[in-house]
């Protein structure tokens, strides 16, 4: 059972953040925010795949003025992403649900008091989105680009929003290697109670910001740590959204759907399990509740692992056997042991299910 630190809540349009809320999963487009039909279309891609919020980019004044008309046709919250020009923020808080800036490329402190103003009069939360890459002058000459700067830069800006009497607030603390990115949010992490927002940032194409995320965001969510999240991929915008969810199932955040263990290929394999273990996440993607499931290319490991398993399979020279709760209930030639198999999983679904009725 993961603890998780205590944090503020705050509210991204209807979605809760921090607290006892879910851990929730966010991506961004990559339209021109100005075209607004091709950023509705993305965000509504990203509404089907599952996302709880997107950010938009607000380069310039034309994809500030679009926001009115892209929140009109969209149901997700939506985060205007500024930087450099705060005015694009003043405009952004008319329409969106909460604004990200870098303190580090806003610039002036009586800018961001504009800003603040302007969140306060709507009741919008503020992102403190911190990037070693673009840390002030002042943290970057201290300390570099490092962990520590990104710390310093945080606590320096969320001070000043406290000092505004403003403290919906939630804190990004972003590098592009693990390393750094975990090492900020661990240091920041005891010395407030804001909700954190976790990423890798540019962590590249698929692979390897597959890699990168899992082993950061995987790292902190065992610790107690973050309340909302992004995959940064180069990429599909919903393999975001699936590769976040997945992480957050993995590490035990979360609890539904099925948990595929499935051996790895060897020389012991009496079936083309590649193939059956393919099917079987087909089959299975549309069920919600938690379940364990074992397929198994032989008798070697398949009965340990079948005792952990709602159902199991295990392969055999020529048959195979079905497990249900560490117990055999059938045999049967290979050829017929996958859609057995597969029925008794829908049973076992439909079963705990109603339990939890």
């Amino acid at each position: 059972m993961i603890n998780r630190y205590k944090t503020k809540k705050i509210y991204v349009g209807n979605v809760a953040i921090g607290g006892d809320a879910p851990i929730s999963v966010q991506s961004m487009t990559y339209t021109k925010t100005q075209d607004v039909q091709a950023t509705v279309e993305q965000i509504k891609l990203l509404h089907f795949a599952g996302a709880d919020i997107v950010r938009v980019a607000v380069p310039d004044m034309e994809a500030a003025f679009a926001l009115k008309e892209i929140k009109l046709q969209t149901s997700l919250p939506i985060v205007a992403d500024i930087h450099f020009n705060y005015k694009l923020a003043l405009e952004a808080a008319k329409w969106v649900d909460c604004i990200r800036f870098n303190p580090g490329n806003i610039g002036e402190q009586n800018r961001i008091r504009e800003i603040v103003k302007a969140c306060k009069e709507r009741a919008l939360p503020v992102r403190i989105g911190v990037n070693c890459g673009s840390l002030e002058a002042q943290f970057e000459d201290k300390y570099g680009q490092s962990a520590k700067g990104m710390v310093e830069s945080a606590l320096y800006n969320i001070k000043f929003l406290e000092d505004l009497d403003f403290t919906d607030i939630k804190v990004s603390l972003k590098a592009s290697d693990v390393e750094r990115t975990v090492d900020a949010y661990r240091m920041l992490r005891p010395l407030n109670e804001y909700p954190f927002h976790l990423g890798v940032t540019e962590a590249g194409t698929l692979f390897h910001s597959t890699i990168k995320s899992s082993i950061a965001l995987g790292a902190l969510l065992l610790d107690g740590i973050g309340d909302t999240l992004r995959v940064s991929i180069t990429g599909e915008l919903e393999k975001e959204i699936e590769v976040g969810r997945a992480i957050l199932k993995d590490a035990g955040v979360i609890k539904n759907g099925v948990n595929i263990i499935s051996c790895p290929t060897c020389g012991r394999i009496e079936a083309d399990l590649v193939s059956a273990v393919a099917e079987v996440e087909k089959a299975t993607a549309h069920i919600t509740t938690p379940l364990n499931l074992s397929v198994m290319g032989c008798v070697v490991n398949a009965i340990g692992e079948a005792k952990s398993a709602d159902v199991a399979i295990a392969y055999g020279n020529g048959s195979g056997l079905i497990i249900k709760k560490g117990e055999v209930i059938e045999k049967l030639p290979t050829d017929k042991l996958l859609a057995r198999f597969l029925e008794e999983v829908e049973k076992e679904a439909l079963r705990q299910s109603n339990e939890n009725l």
